[in-house]
Order: C-alpha cells, then sequence, then structure tokens
C-alpha cells in the first residue's frame, strides 16, 4: 500500500508540476459555475412566475441540482482525456516507463498508484464545486442526500473513464493520440444509447446497460441502486486490468 500512495503522490505532484493540473482545475470550475449561474437563473425565473400558482413552491433538487450534475458530466467528457493522455505515453515517450518497470514494485502497485492520483486530481476538481453547493445551503434549503448520490455518481462515473484512459494511454507513445482516441471512446459510450430507439428491445437492452449516462441519472435523482453501483466498479475493474495487461506486455517486451 506505500508504494502505492507513493506513485499516487508522485502522478498528483505531476498535474502540478507543470500548469495542466490549475488549467484542468479551473476550465471545470469555470463551465460548472456557467452551468450554476443558467440553471439559477432559470430557477429563480420559473419561481417567480409560479409565485402563488397551484403549483407551488418549485423542487430546487429537481429543477437545478440535477440537470447541473448531468451537465458537469459533459464537462467531465472534455476534461478526462487530458488527465489519462499523458499517464502512460508521457512515460513511453521520455523513456522513464523503463525505470518504472524495472523498480522493486508491481504492475498493480503502477496502476493503481496512477489511477489514484489522476481519481485525486478529479477529486479535487469536485472539492472546487461544493462552493457552489454551500451558496444553495446558505441561502435555500435543498435535500442533501441527493446532492451526496449525485456526487458518488460522478465520482464512480469518474473512475470508470480515468480507468479506460489508462489503458489507451498504455497503448501508444503519443500523448495527442492517445487523447483524441479516448475522447473518441468516451463520446461512443456516451451516445451509444441514442440508436437504441431503432434496434430490437433486446439490443436495446444491452445497449442501454452499456451506456456510461444511463447508469449516472439515478444517481442525480438520488437514487442508490446497487446495479449502477456493479457496473460502475464492473467498468472500472476491467479497465485497470486491460492497463495491467498492457504494463505485462511492455514489461516482457523491455
Amino acid at each position: 500500500m506505500r508504494n502505492i500512495l507513493a506513485i499516487a503522490g508522485k502522478e498528483l505532484r505531476g498535474y502540478f508540476a507543470s500548469p495542466i493540473g490549475y488549467v484542468l482545475i479551473g476550465f471545470f470550475a469555470l463551465l460548472f459555475g456557467w452551468f450554476f449561474y443558467t440553471l439559477l437563473a432559470f430557477f429563480e425565473r420559473q419561481s417567480m412566475q409560479m409565485a402563488g400558482g397551484p403549483g407551488g413552491a418549485m423542487n430546487v433538487n429537481q429543477m437545478l441540482i440535477t440537470p447541473l450534475l448531468l451537465n458537469s458530466t459533459v464537462v467531465m467528457l472534455l476534461v478526462f482525456p487530458l488527465i489519462t493522455m499523458r499517464t502512460y505515453a508521457e512515460e513511453k515517450r521520455s523513456g522513464t516507463i523503463e525505470l518504472l518497470l524495472t523498480a522493486p514494485i508491481t504492475d498493480f502497485e503502477i496502476i493503481m498508484g496512477k489511477f489514484l492520483g489522476a481519481l485525486a486530481l478529479f477529486a479535487g476538481m469536485l472539492s472546487v464545486t461544493l462552493l457552489h453547493m454551500g451558496l444553495l445551503f446558505f441561502y435555500g434549503n435543498p435535500e442533501w442526500k441527493p446532492i451526496a448520490t449525485g456526487y458518488l455518481g460522478l465520482l464512480l462515473m469518474g473512475g470508470s473513464f480515468l480507468s479506460l484512459g489508462l489503458f489507451i494511454s498504455s497503448l501508444t507513445k503519443n500523448q495527442i493520440v492517445a487523447g483524441m482516441i479516448t475522447f473518441s471512446v468516451f463520446l461512443l459510450l456516451w451516445v451509444i444509447n441514442w440508436v437504441s430507439s431503432f434496434v430490437s428491445p433486446e439490443t436495446q437492452t444491452v445497449i442501454n446497460y452499456l451506456s456510461v449516462t444511463e447508469h449516472f441519472d439515478d444517481f442525480s435523482r438520488g437514487i442508490v441502486d446497487t446495479k449502477h453501483i456493479v457496473y460502475y466498479l464492473s467498468f472500472i475493474a476491467t479497465g485497470l486490468f486491460l492497463t495491467m495487461k498492457s504494463v505485462d506486455s511492455e514489461r516482457w517486451r523491455g
């Protein structure tokens, strides 16, 4: 465990040794803040129109927080390829991968360290957005459980994307190639359920299960279903397993 934490710390420091860590957090915070502002303005207008009407008070969780969390997943689609593209591709390009593979550590420790380092960076991005949630609690009375489950869903989805991005990065020496392929695969998993209406019901069930966004919807509404947790954990385990096999083949070729 000490080796894993050491590698994770090295990876996390590596993001902030250059401007990339600050840029990614700033970019994520900027877009999240813009989504928050626009949705809050829309919620305020709708509340003013419905004030005193038969509909009663509007639900801030349903009208603001749920779409806000769903929109933040779009930002993840853009940011995560930038996080993972350097994890192995840069090591291969600079030649430091040979030092890493010959060190007295296992492939599992290397992979888990890199994965946890990237996940810690994403957790840092999410922590910045807690400021917006704090404003909602200061001026309003939202339910905290749907927010907590929404952030849990974001972490699980983020872990899934990161594990797949690590695998893709381990296949090439070029960061740009790794980033473009990662974004393309993420986008495919994002829009795969769009074709579900054109296929048979059996195929539609399979396609919906493969969609990463389909499993996040319940989390954003405050629903914790074990099938969604199993899906994301299985996704993470599969991505890390494929990465380990890729790194192992690199060790044998070296």
